[in-house]
């Protein structure tokens, strides 16, 4: 099977380059690997049900779980939904373009396939200057999910997208790594009050900020269809178990490493700010004590972590605060035990 062909944007020629040749394989219902500020993402046409289903069937992703549709004018999402509360005003002002998806009432343009059969969509218009660009050569909205094998680690770098989907998709646009490094903050506002979906960089307290209301809390997708990605209990995953500690000195860390009986070269251990002064059996590493920092690296260190082989990754429980949320989020999801297959 061929591999994704990969599209450099380093240099003025090819970054206009790699948006006309990715324009027009979207235009023809086409699916790329495509970079933003967040995370890497799997573009398709949002307005055709066909295109949408490259995505579904690329990614291996059940129908129940909706997608992201990615605007670039106020325009387009405007388009792209049925109404346009006062909440998405004020919080499309302060936050787009950015890492901020808003769930509105769909328009009759948007396929139920994109919105797992529900009556809402989540808007985004990301601030990554290719995306952008990309968005407007093509003159329709995309949905795009994170380009990684459903419930996986999402992609960082292009290269991450090649080692998961290479084989799957015929294109991937390289940009280098992504800025922000974890998924979008999504927020329903479709209530009196925003309702926070999904934590990310963009903290419940800015949101509250921003509003003059304090967020209601996550939504569990109980009440119907899944308004949002990143709400399976289980997802964010590498391959390697991952285990979220808390430790009070080197002794107690030293014994609970021993008590997993696995290989030093395959147990990795993430700190940002118990670094142990004792030599430790594994591979240990630091990130600062930083909720950005954190999430801009934690994903390629997952990403490391699986390359070299890990039998288990340790990450240091994190500080509290709203701060924390989306990467506390993530590796909650990305820890949770894999569902039992009866």
């Amino acid at each position: 099977m061929p591999t994704a062909a990969i599209l450099p944007t380093h240099t003025p020629g090819l970054f206009h380059q790699a948006v006309v040749q990715t324009a027009r394989l979207l235009r023809s219902g086409g699916v790329a690997a495509v970079p933003s500020e967040t995370v890497y993402g799997l573009a398709a046409n949002a307005f055709s049900p066909e295109a949408v289903q490259g995505i579904y069937r690329a990614k291996g992703r059940p129908s129940s779980n909706p997608l992201i549709v990615h605007v670039a004018t106020a325009n387009m999402a405007r388009a792209c939904a049925a109404d346009w509360p006062e909440l998405a005003e004020v919080l499309a002002r302060h936050f787009w373009p950015g890492p901020l998806t808003l769930v509105v009432p769909k328009s009759s343009e948007i396929p139920d396939i994109v919105s797992a059969g529900g009556s809402t969509v989540g808007l985004r218009w990301p601030s990554h200057a290719f995306f952008q660009s990309l968005i407007r050569e093509c003159g329709f909205p995309l949905a795009a999910p994170s380009a990684n094998p459903s419930d996986r680690l999402s992609p960082t770098t292009a290269e991450h997208v090649m080692a998961s989907l290479g084989q799957r998709i015929p294109l991937i646009v390289d940009a280098g790594a992504c800025a922000v490094g974890i998924e979008s903050t999504v927020v329903d506002v479709t209530g009196k009050r925003p309702r926070i979906l999904r934590p990310g960089i963009i903290s419940g307290d800015q949101i509250a900020q921003a509003t003059g209301v304090m967020a209601d809390g996550t939504l569990t997708g109980a009440e119907g269809p899944l308004r949002s990605p990143g709400q399976l209990s289980r997802h964010y995953s590498p391959k390697a178990r991952l285990e979220v500690w808390s430790w009070g000195s080197d002794s107690e860390l030293l014994e609970r490493v021993a008590r997993e009986s696995i290989p030093p070269e395959q147990l990795f251990v993430l700190t940002h700010s118990q670094v142990p002064r004792a030599p430790i059996p594994a591979q240990v590493s630091f990130i600062p004590d930083d909720p950005e920092a954190f999430a801009r690296a934690l994903y390629g260190y997952l990403h490391e972590c699986d390359d070299r082989g890990a039998a288990l990754v340790v990450i240091e429980d994190l500080p509290t605060g709203s701060a924390w949320d989306g990467v506390r989020d993530r590796l909650q999801r990305a820890s949770a035990p894999a569902a039992r297959i009866s």
